[in-house]
């Protein structure tokens, strides 16, 4: 297995002092917006993100009665789609460090009468969770927000099944030229106006969200990082021109 260093992961030296003082930032960003988050995602990719976690969901090739892993589910969207295609003999669990989505989480899935779920408070850099549980994990929009990048990423190998799937959506960088220059004005001039305003953001989160697009891998630098950890055959989709990639990756049976 290859080896990657991330302890001075460059989201870290760039946007804060310490791997703590970002895990704390983002904890309570996230519970600052929580109750808005839904809506905020809705209307700040008008609602491309819905289509987006629905591919997520399908290229994991999940089956019914099998067992899936949501990492950083936040407010269960992909978890709830997941729940859908293991079915009632199949088990979703979903792991988050912040109380308040998970708490917006648990009122969808209670809504949505889905008892093949788990959400659970923790962090995706110390599952606890067995070895080799789960024939998928999932993470959308999360992985960026980590500290120390390599310890999510080797826990997700630990949990899944030889052969299982790894699919990551995350934002990246726009192929496009233009549609580069178009994606940087909205994210770093509406974007961060708009949480104001729509969502309280009292902790400036869609200020740090545009800046922590930019400093997170591309698509060819997080497929080279995914295979030096140990996955194979992995490969990524460009979405709305790259805005959005999904990375696919297996663990070695």
């Amino acid at each position: 297995m290859g080896q990657v260093d991330f302890d001075d992961y460059v989201i870290v030296k760039e946007l804060f002092d310490t791997g703590e003082d970002k895990r704390a930032y983002v904890q309570s960003m996230f519970n600052a917006v929580a109750k808005r988050y839904d809506f905020m995602n809705s209307v700040l990719s008008v609602g491309i993100h819905h289509l987006w976690k629905r591919l997520t969901v399908a290229k994991t090739g999940i089956k019914p009665g099998q067992k899936a892993l949501d990492i950083c589910t936040g407010t269960a969207d992909i978890a709830i789609r997941l729940a859908g295609k293991v079915g009632p003999s199949g088990k979703v669990t979903g792991v988050d460090f912040s109380k308040d989505m998970l708490a917006i989480g648990k009122q969808k899935v209670n809504q949505a009468r889905l008892d093949n779920i788990d959400l659970i408070f923790g962090n995706v850099e110390t599952l606890e969770l067995p070895d080799e549980e789960f024939e998928a994990v999932t993470v959308g929009f999360g992985i960026r927000n980590v500290v120390r990048l390599n310890c999510a990423i080797s826990e997700v190998l630990r949990v899944l099944k030889p052969g299982g799937r790894f699919a990551c959506l995350e934002f990246s960088q726009p192929t496009s030229a233009v549609i580069r220059k178009l994606y940087d004005y909205y994210s770093l001039n509406i974007m961060p106006r708009m949480g104001k305003v729509l969502a309280n953001d009292s902790m400036n989160g869609y200020f740090y969200l545009p800046k922590s697009i930019r400093l997170f891998p591309d698509q060819e630098k997080f497929k080279k990082i995914l295979e030096e950890m140990g996955f194979v055959k992995v490969k990524y989709y460009n979405l709305t021109t790259g805005i959005a990639a999904l990375h696919i990756g297996a663990k070695p049976n």
